[in-house]
């Protein structure tokens, strides 16, 4: 039930960035783009939930539980993927600032868009290709009916992009550092000043990488090491961490957007509050 109210809430919350994005001609950049991808990813992932839910308690048989944990497994691994391609973004938009802003990045991010949800969807197919362990219970991961080896595949996928872009941040912070250093000195700002706009950026950073973990982690670690003998309780204390970052990234990613922030006033009110008009944007905003 509270997995299953998560998902309304994810459904809802991510919705409205998703509409947002496709209401605004403007936010059609690369980083709007991918940050669309993730909405849809965790709206997917909300849907997932519910319909999970709803199969489990109303519809029970076997085809129901693969198309579920099939849409769940899709979404949420779009939806981290979505994550890293945003990072790689956001790198690639800082080490390469007076060129990545083109046409080409556009198609680029198309591309890579469409490889994305190719390999995710892949993903989601392969329980109901036949990958799981409804005909052999001795082979069932902590997610019936995902095989052992199935939820491995994943767990270690997600400690790979998790490793990647811990270390793609690692050099987002450091680029930062030296931006801000140069404004610095150029404006004749206080060495105080500097520090302050470096703290606000990796403290930024910090806060959306050990969101990432925190909500991640738990649940990653704990299909490595358990199966399905182990109480069912433990899957749902673990899992439930893990839909929270479908709630948190639209706070993080879209809603933190000052473009985003304008595109919403002008659909709710028809206006732009001044204090979003005149905001200046600062090396801090990663």
């Amino acid at each position: 039930i509270v997995l299953c109210a998560s998902g309304t809430l994810i459904s809802c919350e991510n919705a409205i960035v998703v509409l947002i994005i496709l209401h605004s001609p403007s936010l059609r950049a690369p980083m709007f783009l991918l940050i669309g991808s993730l909405a849809l990813a965790d709206l997917l992932a909300g849907v997932g939930l519910i319909v999970h839910f709803v199969f489990a308690y109303l519809l029970q048989s076997e085809a129901t539980k693969l198309v579920s944990i099939g849409l769940i497994v899709a979404s949420f691994s779009a939806s981290v993927c979505s994550l890293l391609a945003i990072t790689v973004d956001r790198y690639l938009s800082l080490y390469y600032a007076l060129t990545y802003h083109s046409e080409r990045t556009v198609t680029l991010t198309y591309v890579m868009l469409v490889l994305l949800w190719g390999t995710c969807i892949c993903l989601g197919l392969l329980p109901v290709l036949g990958w799981n362990c409804l005909r052999d219970e001795s082979t069932c991961s902590v997610v019936r009916p995902l095989t052992k080896n199935n939820a491995a595949i994943l767990s270690v996928s997600f400690l790979f992009t998790f490793a990647l872009m811990l270390q793609l941040y690692v050099q987002i912070c450091k680029i930062v550092m030296r931006h801000a250093h140069q404004i610095a000195l150029q404006r004749h700002f206080l060495a105080t000043s500097h520090y302050v706009t470096t703290r606000k950026g990796v403290s930024t950073l910090a806060i959306i990488l050990g969101t990432f973990a925190a909500c991640w982690m738990p649940f990653t670690l704990y299909s490595l090491i358990a199966d399905s003998t182990y109480p069912s309780i433990y899957t749902y204390a673990t899992l439930l961490p893990a839909t929270y970052n479908s709630i948190i990234n639209p706070v993080i990613y879209a809603f933190r957007n000052q473009e985003i922030q304008k595109a919403l006033c002008l659909i709710c009110c028809g206006c732009v509050p001044a204090s979003l008009s005149q905001r200046a944007r600062s090396p801090s905003d990663v």
